[in-house]
């Protein structure tokens, strides 16, 4: 099979017939064999039903229908356990992305050799509410993730070579970061195509700007994950070391100025009168807490399942 289409979806009903039907002129038109998965996301309108007679219609298409909402990651990742394709392209439900954008993806993963392919949607039909902070959002990814030619994580239009999809796991709201995931797995040929961005035809957006915040901290998780996910001594532990120490000399600093005073016939106070003895104290409580818990953290590492969990690309025997 040619193309799998994963299209998440919440009360996307009234848009779903003219999706599916763009989508089959388009592979029809191009030749493509494929299959077309919509998971429904608990939605509470008619759109299990509208798939249901879409299926009647067109035998490539299939669904997923969960029992409630769990977001647009749990979405993705019931999708590509599922997707046969060669190539994996995803999109949202809502006709903001175009499937008249399909055959040039698959000619980039097939012939170009890419890993994954990224929609960057160039010209917005949003309001300013939601394109600054996207921008901002961007441009943080991509100082933290190091993918410096991706101008818009978050597209929901992406192709993938199959394998890349069936080796990363995406789960809470980390559809925003799979080509973060990707980079982490070990594929690095990550590119970008301009996509044509309609205005929302149907309904109204399911997002709201608490996603911005959400996203910074799943970012900064990721972030902590993939550098010290499998040996979080080496943050912990050394972040509690330097603490301690600097605490320590601080507590030796504080003493050694009171003996000498003492010695010198000086006026002197008692170490515990310094509030300098207090927050010497203090941070080699918190360095000794921090390095147990990159000891903690290290006993849990090796005991992990995927301690020992590598991504091989090939093998001769």
């Amino acid at each position: 099979m040619d193309i799998s289409v994963i299209v998440p979806l919440y009360n996307e009903a009234e848009s779903l017939p003219e999706l599916a039907a763009w989508i089959e002129r388009v592979m029809t038109a191009n030749k493509f064999s494929y299959e077309i998965w919509f998971v429904n996301d608990g939605s509470t309108d008619n759109s299990w039903q509208v798939i249901e007679s879409l299926r009647e219609k067109n035998p490539c298409i299939k669904g997923v229908k969960f029992r409630r909402n769990y977001g647009k990651s749990p979405a993705l990742y019931v999708g590509f356990e599922r997707a046969e394709g060669d190539v994996v392209i995803t999109m949202d439900a809502d006709l903001q992305d175009s499937p008249d954008e399909i055959p040039e993806l698959y000619r980039m993963i097939t012939v170009e050799g890419y890993d994954l392919v990224s929609g960057w949607k160039k010209k917005r039909y949003d309001p300013l509410s939601k394109t600054i902070p996207t921008k901002l959002f961007n441009a943080t990814a991509r100082k933290v993730s190091g993918i410096k030619n991706l101008h818009d994580f978050n597209c929901g239009l992406k192709a993938y070579k199959r394998e890349v999809v069936k080796n990363i796991e995406v789960y809470g709201d980390m559809h925003r970061y799979i080509p973060y995931l990707a980079k982490n797995a070990g594929y690095g040929k990550i590119g970008e195509k301009a996509v044509h961005h309609q205005a929302r035809k149907y309904g109204k957006t399911k997002f709201g700007l608490d996603r911005f915040v959400n996203g910074y901290l799943d970012l900064i998780t990721l972030w902590f994950f993939s550098r010290f996910g499998v040996k979080p001594m080496h943050f912990f532990g050394l972040l509690g070391s330097l603490m301690f120490v600097l605490g320590f000399i601080a507590v030796v600093f504080v003493g050694a100025n009171k003996l000498y005073c003492l010695y010198s016939g000086l006026p002197y106070r008692l170490v515990t009168d310094s509030p300098y003895f207090y927050l010497a104290l203090t941070a080699m409580i918190l360095g000794t807490q921090l390095f147990l818990a990159g000891f903690l953290g290290e006993l849990i590492s090796r005991n992990a399942s995927e301690r020992n969990s590598y991504q091989i690309e090939t093998e001769i025997k």
